[in-house]
């Protein structure tokens, strides 16, 4: 055992505390709902993607079950293998429907969709990635694991993204951005964006992990929010947001699915995703086409915590997604905010860098469709009184 190592690592976590930006996981007891049982208290949850509140619910659990009745847990291979199970193939006919695409491909998480898809489609240093500065960290990574190029441009900076369009050579090109950003909560310019790419001949992907159930009229994301319904060459979604379940997809003409199939590595040699797990994501999505006003729900709650927040005189904005983030800045700070938070009933994770720029922490609080009136109330009544005692 190389001692010397474990005490490098000890002084790094040291140092990780001391400035504040050190990370420790809470206990959830209970299931994902407005309130949860955390480290044996009841609390308001204000920090969880379940947006509209599908992860506990009786007909997505009972899907779960018929299809493990039906076909097992486990799938025990890859998709390419004897892993490709009629569960699987049936959520991506309905997933590449609502998309409106000709198809879609499963993923086991988002992760593994984004760093797939662009270290797939450029592959070359012959080719070039293009990714928003605030993109999420997966792309990030996507970008450096590939062989291309790559750029960033400022975020949703449309005068900067043409530049880098039009002084940048490549065999390929390929615009990266999130349709919603995860810790501003803003969504990115897209039909802008898509001009852009038609103009200067690149692809267009969107990470729509936390727009898929929450923007557009009946929550099909980023191109029905846009009307960009063909127009958008790759969507990524997740199943573990307003889904409530876990893995993601991928939509886009046929070719470009099978291209991943054959090429895509985090695909190929992965054992695909559980039955019951991609069942759940199923029944997620029927009832969301059932119900869109579940949408309305949600924007109607958002609404209403904006304006309570505003009242308390915070600056906050709706920005048409389920994530108000409450930037307090100094890391300390929010840690402190965050703690007091709890201590008044209200569980929102401070978020601070690296997920962050440095000097950004932030509050960054996220709603429920299934949010009461009351709960969305009393947790404004906490973030006045924690500013109070910790601002």
């Amino acid at each position: 055992m190389w001692s010397e190592g474990y005490t490098q690592l000890k002084a790094e976590l040291e140092e990780l505390k001391e400035k504040g930006l050190y990370r420790s996981m809470r206990l959830v007891e209970s299931p994902q709902e407005p309130e949860v049982v955390l480290d044996g208290r009841r609390v308001i949850l204000l920090c969880s993607n379940n947006y509209l509140g599908l992860a506990n619910h009786p007909r997505v659990k009972e899907a779960a079950r018929r299809a493990m009745q039906a076909h097992g847990y486990g799938a025990v291979a890859s998709r390419l293998v004897s892993g490709n199970m009629k569960v699987h193939r049936e959520f991506e006919e309905l997933i590449a429907d609502f998309k409106g695409t000709e198809a879609a491909l499963l993923f086991n998480c988002g992760y593994m969709a984004n760093i797939g898809v662009i270290s797939t489609i450029c592959n070359s240093a012959e080719d070039l990635v293009i990714s928003d500065k605030l993109n999420h960290a997966s792309i990030i990574d996507g970008l450096m694991l590939s062989r291309a190029s790559f750029a960033t441009f400022k975020h949703n900076h449309l005068e900067h993204l043409e530049k880098i369009l039009k002084t940048k050579r490549a065999r390929r090109r390929l615009i990266v951005v999130d349709g919603v950003f995860s810790m501003d909560g803003d969504i990115a310019p897209l039909r802008d964006i898509v001009e852009l790419a038609e103009r200067y001949e690149a692809f267009v992907m969107v990470d729509d992990a936390h727009a898929t159930g929450v923007i557009g009229e009946t929550g099909r994301g980023s191109a029905e929010h846009w009307e960009l319904q063909g127009k958008i060459d790759i969507q990524m979604g997740t199943l573990g947001k307003a889904l409530g379940g876990f893995g993601a997809f991928v939509c886009a003409k046929k070719e470009l699915i099978d291209y991943l199939i054959n090429r895509c590595r985090p695909f190929i040699y992965t054992t695909a995703l559980p039955v019951p797990v991609v069942a759940a994501a199923r029944e997620a999505v029927l009832m969301l086409k059932e119900d869109p006003g579940m949408v309305k729900r949600l924007r109607s709650n958002v609404e209403f915590f904006v304006e309570r927040l505003k009242k308390s005189g915070f600056a906050v904005k709706d920005q048409g997604t389920a994530i108000v983030p409450i930037i307090i800045g100094d890391e300390k700070k929010c840690l402190r905010f965050s703690r007091r938070l709890l201590e008044l009933g209200v569980y929102a994770a401070a978020i601070r860098p690296p997920t962050v720029p440095r000097g950004s922490s932030r509050i960054r609080a996220t709603i429920m469709a299934t949010h009461t009136r009351e709960h969305l109330e009393k947790a404004t009544e906490a973030f006045r009184r924690a500013a109070e005692d910790t601002l």
